[in-house]
């Protein structure tokens, strides 16, 4: 059985809505559907929770999450990133408990809206394969073949996508152009040595999984609250034993 760390990355520092990770969602805290949701999956095999916020950390321990160490200030700044802070919590593991997971999934507490089974699809996919990571995407809402680049209103616009053989893409019917997808915040799997290694958190080659748009949201206002509330109760997602 391999050994799969899921990370749940959850600074206390936002703030276009202040301490949105542990805001309520109908009845629990945004956090906790990403604690539940991993400790549903099953494979999954440890979760934990990096924040500097003890009120975060707080929470998620009590929803089943590990807090294994603090995240130090210095990986919780608006600029830091993905990579440190899972570089971070993998030296923090090898140094300390001599840790070293097979799998790293990562599960963004903002993007609530996914279901164990799908946790467990994206490990098998990315284990079968000799990919270094796999994304979620979706379908592309607005095709980018018809969007540009303006380095200044005053000189011509330039395309931002070319197809070849096609001399103006940005003029055929949409119907025509390529399906294009964009990658959400439901999940991420990931190979640790990529990150330790290769210093990406996705590395060259990237699995793709497809899901509807239901799923692409990502919450950072209290009117994303309210859609993934529509859409958890709309279908059979999450359950918490109240």
């Amino acid at each position: 059985m391999k050994e799969i760390l899921a990370i749940i990355p959850a600074r206390g520092g936002s703030k276009g809505l202040p301490n949105k990770n542990i805001l309520p969602l109908l009845g629990h805290p945004l956090i906790a559907y990403s604690v539940k949701a991993a400790l549903d999956s099953k494979l999954i095999t440890r979760v934990i929770v990096s924040t500097d916020s003890e009120a975060i950390a707080n929470v998620a321990a009590q929803y089943g999450a590990e807090i294994a160490f603090m995240r130090p200030a210095e990986f919780a700044q608006d600029l830091s990133t993905d990579l440190d802070v899972f570089e971070h919590a993998l030296n923090w593991f090898d140094i300390n408990q001599n840790y070293k997971p097979d799998l790293v999934v990562q599960l963004r507490p903002t993007s609530p809206i996914r279901k164990a089974q799908l946790i467990d699809d994206c490990i098998t996919k990315l284990i079968n394969s000799d990919a270094d990571s796999l994304r979620i995407v979706t379908p592309s809402p607005i095709t980018p073949y018809k969007m540009w680049r303006i380095e200044d209103e005053s000189l011509p616009m330039i395309p931002l996508l070319s197809i070849a053989g096609t001399d103006e893409p940005y003029n055929e019917p949409r119907q025509r152009l390529p399906q294009t997808y964009w990658q959400i915040g439901t999940l991420d799997v990931i190979r640790p040595e990529v990150i330790l290694n290769k210093k990406s958190m996705s590395g060259k080659v990237i699995m793709p999984h497809i899901v509807g748009n239901e799923w692409a949201i990502d919450i950072d206002d209290m009117s994303s609250f309210i859609k993934a509330a529509d859409v958890i109760l709309s279908d059979n997602f999450v359950k918490f034993n109240d």
